[in-house]
């Protein structure tokens, strides 16, 4: 009998804000863990239009899109202190989420209120990722071919690193209340740690994505055009959506 065809998913993990519960920073007191989930070729695609926009407005491919950097117009992106070319720069982008295929998937924590509830025990980014990686689950399940997930994370340092993956390893071993070992192992997952001079793509769009949502979760009334242009690409079940978490 021929084997199945695998198909191959990467998932682009990203945060805003600082995961630490003892320094609430006032002016933002969230942590949010953002995921982008694509399918390989979609992938590939999304990447070659990314790689245009940087020659475009730099000439270099090579250039790491970073969203603090760029919304304050530090570094290589002091040119967008030009309000003609950051408009034109940011329309460019916003075409870039829209257009193209993929998932987010995301988990805020409003830190004040969650130590208030909980306490300060929690270690708030393995929470937001257990959200993350049961909700991909879930969303994957919909596709009734094998698959290859690769968990894509920028490193951060080798112990932090080891304990991640560690983490991670865990829950596919343990599962959790709601996805079984024998579902997550379905996945075939695979984690990848890249530096941040490797120039991932799919790491940078899920930064540029993850502040728009962290501001959402802060304050859902504010004026937010960013989440606005982005949210139809959370992860949906019919039209309710399933791919935010915020705590509490």
């Amino acid at each position: 009998m021929e084997a199945k065809p695998y198909e191959t998913y990467y998932l682009f993990l990203d945060e805003s804000g600082d995961h630490g519960l003892s320094n609430i920073n006032a002016y933002f007191p969230v942590f949010l863990l953002c995921g982008v989930l694509f399918e390989a070729d979609d992938y590939e695609k999304c990447r070659q239009e990314i790689n245009y926009v940087k020659e475009k407005y730099w000439g270099d491919k090579e250039v790491i899109l970073h969203s603090s950097d760029i919304r304050r117009c530090r570094k290589e992106f002091q040119t967008l202190l030009d309000v003609n070319i950051k408009s034109e720069f940011i329309e460019d982008i916003n075409t870039i989420i829209q257009g193209n295929n993929y998932e987010v998937i995301a988990d805020g924590i409003q830190k004040e209120e969650f130590i208030k509830k909980y306490g300060k025990l929690s270690n708030v980014y393995e929470l937001c990722l257990s959200f993350i990686l049961e909700r991909t689950y879930f969303c994957l399940d919909r596709i009734p071919t094998n698959k290859h997930l690769y968990i894509v994370i920028e490193e951060r340092g080798k112990k932090e690193d080891t304990k991640l993956r560690d983490y991670i390893l865990k829950v596919i071993e343990r599962g959790t209340h709601f996805v079984s070992s024998e579902k997550f192992k379905y996945l075939n997952i695979k984690i990848e740690f890249r530096k941040k001079r490797q120039n991932v793509n799919g790491l940078q769009l899920a930064d540029l994505i993850a502040y728009p949502v962290a501001t959402y979760v802060m304050d859902k009334k504010r004026a937010n055009p960013a989440f606005d242009i982005l949210e139809p690409k959370f992860y949906r079940k019919g039209t309710a959506r399933y791919g935010l978490k915020t705590f509490p």
